[in-house]
């Protein structure tokens, strides 16, 4: 009789246990700047963003990795992509023996998975299959907001979208959420979800709806300049930086070599110049790129308002975990793809493929160095919004500075979720532990529970290195990308600007840096070499 006493005790309080399991929502946007949302500094109209920042967490100092299928990679497996054969990528490679992906963990713990959108991890190439997934909508057609012709719901092919169809793949990647929400609290509104929500914006080509583009038509006539000093003081106002605003470099174009631009016309242009040099041609036509831009921002958060509104009709949004990150820096790139530029339709819409450029993409990326590709600041920061009401009330809304990676979301996630083997514990894989830390006792204490001292950050991104290891960031980039592949040496707490390089003033320091970002890098290319 005492054993099945304790048996049924045990079995309640795990049933407890499991009902009081959060909800998990993982909103990532493609190619968004630092400084984009109005609650880091933006002018950009994002009140759902706003709002989770007022009763929630941004955090200051959080990174991923430069780049869209490598970020996804770190994300959803809990390593980098370098440890598991994705950056670079091996073609028809897959995820290393015993790599597990989110849902792999947290379906044994009764969650139903769904994801929508982008998805990108080029080791598990389908979210059901490779993934877990109980549902997905994957959009693998990233030249066509308007018409995609390329896509797949439970990792079956759908057919093409007709033009003028009224898709735009913002809301309808919403709408999937939505939908599989629905469902949920239809069949299984017993059980907890996670819900990987992947925007394909505002990453090119820039297309958004008109009327959304016309809210934005003449804000950016005041030209880049103006508009990033006006984020820096909102972001140095908040408390969110502490460093000067970093000069910009009219030398630095976009980081691959161009293909026939000349549907553009002579608007494009390839570097930051000073916008009082440009002529009124090209003033009016970088302005439009970025009203675009803003507007693909402004759409993003206004379905993320969509979204809450289904969980609050749920009643679930009290218990719901919510992360909202960038998967790199704002892009430099410049190119025409897909069905070409036609330079008589309206910018932004279907038959136009436009890029925002170093110009305005310097403006995203406030108050950082460069751009996505590049492993300085500007290409590697990303707004880290974390939101549960049921744990963050008002009176914990703040800021939180402690230095992050896209690899310690996973970690905190299954800490949030109770999984006990969430960390560093390879006991049930033949691979490696994971390398992040959970920052889930950060999430739900104080400011005074920051993490003083973590491991060092890593960074790889075609030739672009880094490595982040308490207040010192040693960052190189390659000749292939604009730089000479010389180490540098900066302090994060003065100068995340990166401008005053102190390799020569802490040598010890710069080599001690160096001899770990190789230490990181050569067992990584050996977890690679696992089956």
């Amino acid at each position: 009789m005492r054993f099945f006493f304790f048996l049924l005790i045990f079995l309640s309080v795990s049933f407890l246990s499991a009902a009081e399991r959060p909800n998990v929502l993982l909103l990532v946007a493609d190619d968004m700047g630092f400084s984009d949302a109005g609650c880091y500094g933006g002018e950009i109209e994002t009140p759902n963003l706003d709002a989770l920042a007022k009763t929630g967490l941004r955090f200051t100092q959080f990174y991923n990795t430069a780049r869209c299928w490598s970020t996804r990679t770190a994300l959803m497996t809990g390593y980098y992509p370098q440890q598991v054969r994705s950056d670079p990528i091996v073609k028809g490679s897959r995820l290393p023996k015993g790599v597990r992906v989110i849902p792999h963990y947290l379906k044994t713990l009764g969650y139903r998975c769904y994801h929508s959108g982008k998805w990108h991890v080029p080791g598990a190439p389908l979210p059901c299959a490779d993934g877990g997934f109980d549902q997905s909508y994957e959009l693998l057609d990233h030249n066509r907001n308007f018409n995609p012709q390329h896509h797949r719901r439970n990792d079956q092919n759908l057919t093409p979208v007709q033009p003028n169809s009224g898709f735009y793949t913002t809301s309808f990647i919403a709408q999937e959420t939505i939908n599989q929400l629905k469902e949920h609290a239809a069949q299984t509104p017993d059980s907890p979800f996670f819900a990987l929500t992947a925007f394909t914006s505002p990453h090119f080509p820039l297309h958004a709806p008109q009327e959304v583009i016309e809210t934005y038509r003449e804000k950016y006539q005041a030209g880049w300049e103006k508009i990033r000093e006006q984020r820096f003081r909102r972001l140095t106002d908040m408390g969110i930086v502490h460093c000067p605003l970093s000069p910009p470099e009219p030398e630095v174009g976009p980081p691959y070599p161009q293909n026939n631009l000349d549907p553009l016309g002579t608007g494009e242009i390839l570097k930051p110049l000073p916008w009082a040099d440009l002529t009124k041609e090209q003033q009016n036509f970088q302005a439009v790129k970025m009203s675009i831009h803003a507007a693909m921002v402004d759409v993003i958060d206004r379905e993320i308002g969509r979204i809450l509104d289904q969980l609050r009709s749920m009643n679930v949004l009290e218990n719901t975990l919510i992360f909202f990150l960038s998967d790199n820096g704002c892009s430099a790139e410049v190119m025409i793809r897909g069905d070409g530029h036609d330079p008589e339709a309206a910018p932004g819409s279907a038959a136009t493929f436009l890029c925002l450029g170093p110009g305005w993409s310097t403006t995203s990326n406030t108050p950082f160095r460069r751009h996505k590709v590049w492993t300085l600041e500007g290409g590697i920061s990303t707004p880290l919004i974390v939101s549960w009401h049921k744990k963050l009330t008002p009176s914990a809304n703040g800021l939180r500075h402690n230095p992050g990676h896209v690899v310690d979301l996973l970690p905190t996630i299954l800490d949030a979720a109770g999984y006990q083997d969430s960390n560093n514990n390879s006991s049930e894989t033949e691979f490696v532990p994971l390398p992040g830390e959970s920052f889930f006792p950060v999430i739900v204490g104080s400011a005074d529970a920051e993490i003083k001292k973590r491991s060092p950050i890593y960074f790889s991104h075609e030739g672009n290195r880094a490595i982040r290891d308490g207040q010192f960031k040693l960052v190189s980039t390659s000749k292939k990308r604009q730089g000479d592949d010389l180490w540098r040496l900066y302090d994060m707490q003065s100068d995340r600007s990166e401008q005053n390089d102190l390799s020569q003033q802490l040598p010890e320091k710069a080599d001690e840096l160096r001899q770990i970002w190789q230490q990181l890098n050569d067992q990584f290319q050996e977890d690679a070499k696992r089956p």
